[in-house]
């Protein structure tokens, strides 16, 4: 008598593809931490500030929650794409912009919407778990949808924050080039 066939959402190759999408994500949560605490820095003390603060806290809660689940899931972190994704943040602000020793007017809308990716990324994250695992112990179903409500409200401080310096950026650009 054979054994039974196993598919392929079940056992080790399961478990392998599990751990490579959420050190994928782990990766890009370690780039937007990055961001997000470098565009604090360079507008906390503007009128953007409050907003991106907020954003920075949640966003690094975020990350923790997912290195958790990744323990609760027995998935190990991969240094090398931390590390990588880290550098790489660190070397996406050395872009040429035009000006040599200034950043451009345009940074922060950048910035925003490179942000507003990795949310987006974060909330589909989320979303794949509770559809992938909605029996599994090891997954608290409550605080996925929990984590994705705040996926959900960070997009819309994001997309606010966009439309201001959309409003403020483009603005000011276009008249000055006239």
């Amino acid at each position: 008598m054979s054994a039974p066939l196993r598919s392929s959402s079940e056992g080790p190759g399961r478990q392998k593809i599990l751990g490579i999408y959420l050190n994928d994500h782990l990766a890009g949560a370690t780039a937007g931490a990055g961001l997000v605490h470098r565009m604090v820095q360079e507008h906390g003390d503007s009128p953007y500030g409050q907003e991106l603060r907020a954003l920075e806290t949640d966003i690094l809660q975020d990350r923790r929650a997912l290195v958790r689940l990744m323990t609760d899931l027995c998935v190990s972190a991969r240094r090398y794409k931390v590390y990588g994704a880290w550098l790489g943040e660190k070397l996406g602000r050395v872009k040429p912009n035009g000006r040599l020793l200034r950043r451009s007017g345009l940074a922060l809308l950048i910035e925003l919407e490179a942000m507003r990716m990795g949310v987006t990324g974060k909330a589909l994250l989320w979303r794949s778990l509770l559809a992938a695992f909605p029996d599994d112990p090891r997954l608290d179903s409550g605080r996925l949808e929990e984590l994705l409500r705040g996926a959900e409200r960070q997009l819309e401080a994001v997309d606010s924050l966009h439309a201001k310096a959309a409003s403020a950026r483009l603005t000011v650009i276009g008249t000055g080039s006239r």
